[in-house]
């Protein structure tokens, strides 16, 4: 069963075992979706490194340098790797939704497990394996956040934590590409194109849902961002990226419009 084999991949302690088993899954396989699963391991499984540390510890350096590089292609790498836990979370974690949404959400992890691998590739070119630097825990600890409530985890993962890579793609890209290691920003491009795809997933299963509770989708989204004390986001923001993830006019009114958050760059 679908559901039950996302939640072995998201328990797997190993890395590369849980790759290899995202790697597995078969979107196509039987679904069970009103069944109500157990984990018998933690989750989501972990190795000891990388590190675990509070965002404003986990080192910032320059493109400029080989370890500058690295250290930012390990801190995508971990984001990847938390969005194949993400994905894989919300297969087995949530019941009684539509075939089509445990079947779009398995096929956003395995995309997240490819950028991974693309990510540690890289990162072995410059002398480097993920878990040599620390890293910090923010995706997951909004899924604790949001672990009984569906609606807030497609609201808050893929509608908040996530659509910020595509405001900050772009930027990352152009400083790699101006340091000289194109083969990094063709990565980021290769990220940027499925995240679009990975937001919009969640754009329509959240739209969705407010339409099955009859809820309003944009002050929903404002009463859950201020409930779970979701991060303010910040511009300059990929409009671009963003209408093409699914996010329609009066979201992005809302987004530009907040006092507290600086409008786009022209």
């Amino acid at each position: 069963m679908l559901r039950q084999a996302a939640l072995a991949a998201i328990c797997a302690a190993s890395f590369e075992a849980k790759l290899a088993a995202t790697e597995a899954l078969d979107a196509s396989a039987l679904l069970d979706v009103d069944a109500v699963l157990t984990p018998d391991a933690p989750i989501p499984g972990r190795e000891a490194r990388p590190e675990l540390v509070p965002p404003a510890s986990v080192p910032r350096r320059g493109v400029h340098s080989v370890a500058g590089r690295a250290s930012l292609m390990h801190a995508l790498a971990h984001i990847e790797l938390n969005a194949v836990d993400l994905a894989l979370d919300i297969v087995w974690r949530f019941p009684g939704m539509p075939d089509a949404f445990y079947r779009e959400w398995v096929g956003v992890a395995r995309e997240e497990a490819y950028h991974h691998r693309l990510l540690c590739a890289h990162l072995a070119t410059l002398g480097y394996v993920y878990g040599d630097f620390p890293a910090h825990n923010g995706l997951w600890e909004m899924a604790e956040k949001t672990r009984d409530d569906l609606l807030a985890r497609l609201a808050l993962v893929p509608r908040t934590l996530e659509a910020r890579g595509l405001d900050a793609s772009p930027p990352i890209r152009h400083k790699l590409a101006q340091a000289g290691d194109h083969a990094a920003a063709a990565i980021l491009d290769i990220i940027l194109r499925d995240e679009i795809a990975h937001v919009a997933v969640g754009n329509r299963w959240y739209k969705f849902l407010c339409a099955r509770l009859g809820l309003d989708p944009l002050s929903t989204y404002a009463d859950l961002a201020l409930r779970h004390a979701a991060p303010r986001l910040r511009g300059p923001f990929n409009l671009e990226a963003r209408r093409a993830a699914g996010f329609d006019e009066d979201e992005l009114a809302a987004l530009l419009n907040d006092p507290v958050r600086p409008s786009p760059s022209p």
